[in-house]
């Protein structure tokens, strides 16, 4: 091993301990401040957006975006509040990705990893799209995968932007049309 080998992977291996320790308190933060996170909506699309950053950031504990997107989909543009809530989410994901890069260790011995993995290294983006548009619970694996596999950055939050985006999209456009419905359902005069 030559000495400039040795040198690029002590680098790498500082610059994934750096992400991981990034990833964990990143984490920690937005769990101690999340009776707070919901009135970032208050402030319109860019509140929507930070807090969706927020929401999306944590690696196993839920945030609420998908609610809050509903909910400001019948108060806002629902186009206005998809791209704001769909950018917001894709940009917080990259906490998962960095989990990934960090440590390749981290998920790698669970079967859904191996599956995510396999897919992501087949299909790529389009992997990272569907994920990222059906809400489910195993993103931040996904996204993972996309970082151990040094999946390019751009490449990742271009792909989970467009599923991230399609989803909130469909969650305020159901928020916009269910408002006028609920409230007549309960005889409230909007």
């Amino acid at each position: 091993m030559n000495d400039k080998s040795w040198l690029t992977g002590w680098r790498l291996t500082a610059v994934r301990i750096l992400a991981l320790l990034a990833v964990i308190a990143i984490t920690i933060y937005i769990y101690s401040i999340r009776d707070q996170a919901e009135q970032l909506a208050g402030y319109g699309y860019p509140g929507l957006f930070l807090l969706s950053i927020l929401g999306n950031a944590t690696l196993i504990l839920p945030a609420p975006v998908i609610a809050i997107t509903y909910v400001m989909g019948a108060v806002f543009n629902p186009i206005g509040v998809a791209l704001a809530t769909g950018a917001g989410s894709a940009i917080g994901e990259l906490t998962g990705y960095l989990a990934g890069f960090s440590g390749q260790g981290l998920a790698e011995q669970s079967p859904i990893y191996e599956r995510l993995e396999s897919w992501t290294e087949r299909y790529g983006g389009l992997t990272i799209t569907i994920l990222a548009f059906i809400p489910n619970p195993i993103f931040d694996i996904a996204g993972a995968a996309a970082g151990a596999l040094k999946m390019p950055v751009y490449k990742f939050l271009f792909w989970a932007w467009i599923g991230k985006t399609l989803k909130m999209l469909m969650f305020a456009y159901a928020g916009a049309t269910s408002a006028e419905w609920l409230l007549e359902l309960f005889g409230i005069q909007p």
